[in-house]
């Protein structure tokens, strides 16, 4: 794949047309809050069928787990390789879903990201782990947006280590978990219906402050939960201000004795083959870091058009100012851009296609180098459009801020590098 086919221009052209009429008339309002994104998401999806398509493809995967179940052998349906799986929406239609990426993060990356982490990371997480009566109590109706969810790991003190550092716990009591904890920068936090949330596993039956700091506290099993909105003990804090993707509601979670009943754990026990709740965390930040990618690209599009059109009409000393050396060295660095982070993209697809998912080392040089290019370009946008640049009023201004959030969004940047040396150490 060396370019966009003509069915992806097709769906490029009318998520263009859904944009201007849908999104772009109300970005100030969601950049404000003012405006909740989760209706325009919705109506996005009933217009191009996706929420009837998710339903169908929820149904058909259901009935065949069924009746895998029901075969003399059955047994319940988890992937073996669970990377796959999480990159399981990015197949033989993956150049579609990434024209649709692409396009949306490049007026609202903020937008973009409450459908990504709802269904990429938290529906995703219940599909590849969940047991068959977990997805069929969840999965219809996130799928289709009926309702949202938050997938729950960053916490105060363990965003980059995310396991060695996590303090949020369970304890058993009896049959049931009680989960004591907090976590941050939890996109759709505020207002999510349903709540994946990971959680380390105490090693007594009753937990002390003693215990959470043991020195084994590092290594203990991590487990994961479905928690839904309003369950005792489940506080779901106001969002945050933040610099970017001020359209996507973030916030912490608070868990103050929350009782989970076994249904709950994901995979209804606490090995999942030879597994904890890690290796399913490490397959969706593989996920994670190829969006981000997606959403890059965006930015950088967006950037490039508009700086083309602005240099070719803003004049001064009486020349468009297109046609000075300086300008043009900025447009063709977010040419050189543009170019090598589509390309990425285009090479990560067909090998998708192929039935090959990047490895962990990979995604995070894929989300490395694209989420530099996108602020260097946002930023030189900015440069390039002088006084008006720094406007909000501007649309480079608002992607200069979304861009920086890509750095830090899904691991930062810092963090990319140790696991970049790491895949070429082994």
């Amino acid at each position: 794949m060396f370019e966009w086919s003509d069915t992806d221009l097709m769906m490029r052209d009318a998520v263009r047309q859904f944009i201007d009429k849908e999104i772009r008339p109300h970005t100030d309002a969601l950049e404000t809050g003012e405006l909740s994104p989760y209706p325009i998401m919705r109506k996005l999806f009933s217009q191009f069928g996706l929420d009837a398509l998710a339903s169908e493809s929820v149904k058909t995967m259901l009935d065949r787990e069924r009746a895998k179940q029901a075969a003399p052998d059955g047994h319940r349906g988890s992937s073996e390789n669970p990377s796959v799986d999480s990159f399981a929406g990015l197949g033989a239609q993956g150049s579609m879903a990434a024209v649709l990426v692409s396009e949306l993060a490049g007026v609202s990356i903020g937008l973009l990201s409450t459908v990504a982490v709802s269904i990429g990371l938290g529906a995703a997480t219940i599909m590849s782990r969940g047991t068959l009566a977990q997805k069929e109590r969840w999965l219809p109706s996130l799928m289709t947006l009926d309702k949202i969810a938050a997938w729950a790991i960053t916490e105060p003190d363990s965003g980059s280590d995310a396991f060695g550092g996590m303090k949020t716990h369970v304890k058993r009591d009896g049959e049931d978990y009680i989960l004591n904890g907090q976590k941050t920068f939890i996109t759709n936090g505020p207002a999510a219906d349903v709540l994946v949330v990971y959680a380390k596993l105490s090693a007594k039956l009753v937990d002390s402050d003693a215990d959470d700091t043991a020195p084994d506290r590092r290594n203990r099993p991590v487990l994961v939960f479905v928690l839904d909105a309003g369950m005792p003990g489940l506080t779901q804090g106001k969002p945050f201000k933040k610099m970017g993707m001020m359209s996507s509601p973030t916030g912490e979670l608070f868990f103050d004795n929350v009782r989970l009943t076994p249904d709950r754990l994901l995979g209804g026990t606490e090995q999942h083959g030879d597994d904890d709740g890690r290796d399913s965390a490490r397959a969706n930040f593989a996920v994670e870091r190829f969006g981000v990618a997606l959403m890059a690209l965006g930015i950088i599009n967006e950037c490039h058009r508009l700086c083309v059109d602005y240099a070719k009409t803003r004049t001064l000393w009486g020349k468009n100012i297109g046609q000075f050396q300086l300008i043009q060295l900025k447009l063709a660095k977010m040419e050189v851009a543009r170019i090598n982070v589509q390309n990425m993209v285009f090479v990560t697809l067909e090998r998708l296609k192929a039935g090959t998912a990047p490895t962990l080392a990979e995604a995070s040089a894929i989300k490395l180098y694209s989420s530099e290019a996108a602020t260097d370009v946002a930023m030189e946008a900015v440069q390039l459009f002088g006084g008006n640049g720094y406007m909000a009023e501007y649309r480079v201004e608002q992607l200069a801020r979304d861009a920086k959030s890509l750095m830090i969004y899904a691991g930062s940047n810092e963090v990319q590098v140790t696991h970049i040396a790491k895949g070429l150490l082994v």
